[in-house]
């Protein structure tokens, strides 16, 4: 992307999540996307409703969401859809997805490509449930989760879900096997974050390493070296 250019940015929530939650995520993103030269027009939206939804009825949609069976955009993608359609002009969009917000990110940037709409889209998902990418948009997804000292999942949100399919292994006598990255992204980096799952934008001093590097300088460079290239 050239220089003074502008970047529609989408973040989307999760579930039970308020505005504030996001704010210091949107400031780094003005800053880290400035020194680039670029101009970010940042907008949250609430694909499963706002902290003021009841909790089961949004964790009902994000479990459909997840299924193979979920309708085109799913419930998430289909109540965010209108505000998203009106920017199908723009050559970029990019979409971050916290939590359930990744899997509506993921339906969103599905619908784009089902409808054969001419747009670039990028879609990161960070502490979310494992959606199942499809081949063609395997590249244009990132996937950013918690995991501890050992390597393995922090998040019990990140748990969640399903990347695995039945694959036939090459041989005279085709054989299926479980794969269980057959539908992964194709960008999955794990980082250190101190606290929980809903800490991954959070920058005091309580919620940063020895090396006082915080959950947000954490999260913003593993968002980086994704979008590098398509920046």
């Amino acid at each position: 992307m050239q220089a003074s250019q502008s970047l529609k940015i989408f973040l989307l929530a999760g579930v039970k999540t308020t505005p504030s939650a996001f704010h210091a995520l949107e400031q780094a993103l003005v800053h880290n996307m400035q020194q680039k030269g670029i101009t970010p027009d940042i907008e949250l939206l609430f694909p499963y409703g706002d902290a003021e939804r009841s909790l089961m009825r949004q964790l009902y949609e994000v479990r459909a969401d997840l299924s193979r069976r979920a309708r085109l955009a799913g419930y998430g993608g289909r109540k965010v859809w209108e505000r998203i359609n009106s920017y199908c002009e723009v050559p970029k969009l990019l979409l971050i997805g916290h939590s359930g917000g990744g899997v509506a990110a993921y339906q969103i940037a599905r619908k784009l490509h089902e409808d054969q709409l001419p747009i670039n889209s990028k879609v990161v998902q960070i502490g979310s449930p494992k959606t199942r990418i499809i081949p063609q948009l395997k590249e244009r997804v990132g996937y950013i989760h918690s995991i501890d000292n050992n390597g393995k999942v922090k998040d019990p949100i990140s748990r969640l879900g399903s990347w695995g399919g039945w694959s036939s292994l090459t041989s005279e006598i085709p054989l299926p096997h479980w794969n269980s990255q057959k539908y992964a992204p194709g960008f999955i980096e794990g980082i250190h974050t101190v606290g929980g799952h809903a800490d991954y934008f959070r920058q005091s001093e309580q919620f940063s390493d020895e090396h006082h590097a915080c959950n947000l300088d954490k999260t913003m460079s593993s968002l980086n070296a994704y979008l590098k290239e398509w920046l």
